[in-house]
């Protein structure tokens, strides 16, 4: 099965400053501020949705298509996913902008001054999936995730125009969309992946009902943080999969992009949908233990170990025959 997956590529610049922010900031001078921060650290972290994806489903050996815009600076993030199994062959090059960067400065009390820069995103609006699939040898599904907004709205048109099914998970850009652009996004999509804030705003803004919203799609998916996820068909009783145990909980960062990561690539394999929110929830898992959503290590052993627990023997010899 193969599976594209459009949305951002991004890369973190991350800084500490060990003072505190509120303390070189003047009241009556807050009309002309002009500060430069000393930092200790700087980690620079490889992010973006579509690629966050990616390497989980490079990881489960699902072999995803990355489509999005990044700039010239690309080739060493580019040769990063390339090792971990992910196909970046159609990734569009900016001649002129650079890869989108999101750069921010945490102070001791754990306050951020950020900005981000969406750089050669806005070219994903030139990305036709019809190249794409003619040079894959065809798309089974696409996955359509927070994007440059008029990418997202083409890509979704294309793929209803050529009959491709796709997933609508617009995730950060919900908030800047209005009822219109959600409901395009999100008629006729085979699955409509939110967290469970995001539902209620689909609804809100589109003026659809849940009942509605199913009478649209074919499976929607809401992750529920800890509580794990749940999964509804229309005329269907909901799938309720809960999460495996945690180790330790570094940073949540991510966490969402996992789960999508091993739903999908459970798809690919063609588990049923229990299934595949399990191995989603359980890469999610991994994530939230380690700092960063690309840092994580997926040993094979330990994943079955922790996955057999979770969820029982017959679940963990289906997965096992897929994943090796």
């Amino acid at each position: 099965m193969r599976i594209a997956v459009t949305g951002s590529i991004a890369t973190d610049h991350l800084m500490t400053f060990p003072g505190r922010f509120a303390d070189q900031l003047v009241a009556d001078q807050l009309h002309t501020v002009s500060l430069s921060f000393l930092v200790d650290a700087l980690d620079v972290r490889r992010g973006g949705v579509a690629a966050n994806i990616c390497f989980g489903m490079g990881q489960l050996g699902a072999a995803p298509i990355l489509v999005g815009a990044a700039g010239e600076d690309f080739d060493e993030y580019r040769a990063w996913l390339d090792r971990h199994g992910v196909d970046t062959g159609s990734v569009r090059i900016s001649e002129t902008l650079h890869t989108a960067r999101f750069v921010c400065t945490t102070d001791a009390d754990h306050n951020q001054i950020g900005s981000f820069y969406t750089g050669a995103m806005s070219e994903a609006r030139l990305i036709e999936l019809h190249t794409v699939a003619e040079r894959v040898g065809g798309l089974d599904l696409v996955s359509i995730g927070a994007d440059d907004p008029e990418a997202m709205i083409r890509h979704t048109e294309e793929c209803r125009t050529r009959g491709i099914p796709f997933a609508a998970d617009f995730s950060q850009q919900i908030a800047r969309m209005d009822g219109d652009d959600i409901r395009v996004l999100t008629e006729g999509a085979a699955y409509l992946f939110t967290n469970e804030y995001e539902k209620g705003l689909v609804e809100t803004k589109t003026g659809w009902t849940a009942e509605e919203i199913l009478d649209r799609v074919g499976t929607r998916v809401t992750t529920l943080g800890a509580r794990g996820v749940r999964i509804e068909r229309k005329g269907e009783e909901p799938i309720l999969v809960g999460c495996p145990e945690e180790e330790r909980k570094a940073e949540p960062t991510g966490v969402g992009d996992a789960f999508r990561a091993g739903f999908l690539t459970g798809l690919s394999w063609g588990v049923d949908l229990e299934r595949a929110a399990q191995v989603g929830c359980m890469l999610a898992t991994l994530v939230i233990e380690t700092v960063g959503t690309q840092e994580y290590a997926l040993r094979r052993g330990h994943f079955m170990e922790r996955f057999t627990k979770a969820y029982g023997d017959d679940a963990a010899a289906e997965v096992r025959s897929h994943l090796g």
